[in-house]
C-alpha cells in the first residue's frame, strides 16, 4: 500500500469514528429511503437466495442498518466497515449480527467464499485509481456465480468535505460513471447483469446508480 493509499485510508476511518453517532441517526427511519434502491437489493438478495450460494458480506457496512434490512431479505449476511466505531456501534445496536473491522483494498476473507458482497454507497471512498485492485478484491473472496451489488452516486468531480455534523474531517466523495464502473467489473472478470440510473430527488445534487454484477459460474460438465 502507498503512503497516498493509506492516507486516504486514514481519513475516511478518522472521519466516520468522529460522526459515527450522527450518521446512524440521521439512516435510522429506514437503510433504503428509495423505493428503486430498495428494488434492486430485493433482486439481488433475491438471486442471492435462487444461486444458494453461501454467505453474504456487505462491505462498507457503518452502523449495521443495511446488514440487518438484508438479513430480513433472507440473507446469511454480515459486515465489514473500516471504521472501528462504526463496528462497535453495529456490533451493539444488532448483537446476532457480526461485524469485524476491514478494509476493501485487503479484504481478509478467504478465496471463493461469499455467495453475495454488496458495497452500499461505500466505493465513493476509495481513490479512482484504486477501484481496479478493490473490484478484483471482490472477485476473489466470491464463489463461482456469486453475485456482487454496488450503489453509488454519479458524476465527475469528487466531493471534499472538511466538516460534517459539526465534526472536523477530512472526507472525499468520488463520483463515477456507470459505464466505468461497468467497464472495470468487466475488466476484473465479472457479467454485469444489471445497471440503474435515477434522476436525483429533491436536493440532492447528483443523480445515482446501481451496478449489478455476478462472477461467472463453474461450466457445467460436459454430458458423455
Amino acid at each position: 500500500m502507498t503512503t497516498d493509499e493509506a492516507s486516504y485510508l486514514r481519513d475516511t476511518r478518522s472521519g466516520y469514528d468522529a460522526i459515527a453517532v450522527d450518521y446512524a441517526e440521521l439512516s435510522k427511519p429506514h437503510p433504503e429511503a428509495d423505493p428503486l434502491g430498495r428494488a434492486m437489493l430485493g433482486t439481488f438478495a433475491e438471486y442471492v437466495r435462487a444461486d444458494g450460494a453461501g454467505p453474504v458480506v456487505e462491505v462498507g457496512s457503518g452502523p449495521g442498518q443495511m446488514t440487518d434490512h438484508l438479513r430480513t431479505l433472507g440473507l446469511d449476511i454480515s459486515g465489514i466497515d473500516l471504521s472501528p466505531v462504526m463496528v462497535a456501534m453495529a456490533g451493539r445496536t444488532y448483537p446476532d449480527l457480526r461485524f469485524v473491522e476491514g478494509s476493501m483494498t485487503d479484504l481478509d476473507l478467504p478465496d471463493g467464499s461469499l455467495g453475495g458482497l454488496v458495497a452500499w454507497y461505500s466505493i465513493i471512498h476509495i481513490v479512482p485509481e484504486q477501484l481496479p485492485h478493490v473490484f478484483a478484491q471482490f472477485h476473489r473472496v466470491l464463489a463461482p456465480g456469486g453475485r456482487l451489488l454496488l450503489a453509488f452516486q454519479v458524476g465527475d468531480e469528487p466531493r471534499h468535505y472538511d466538516e460534517a455534523f459539526g465534526h472536523r474531517v477530512c472526507l472525499d466523495f468520488h463520483r463515477l460513471s456507470p459505464d466505468r464502473v461497468t467497464e472495470l467489473l468487466e475488466r476484473a472478470g465479472f457479467q454485469p447483469t444489471a445497471q440503474l440510473l435515477r434522476e436525483p430527488y429533491d436536493a440532492e445534487p447528483t443523480p445515482h446508480a446501481c451496478v449489478l454484477a455476478r462472477k461467472p459460474p463453474l461450466p457445467l460438465p460436459e454430458q458423455s
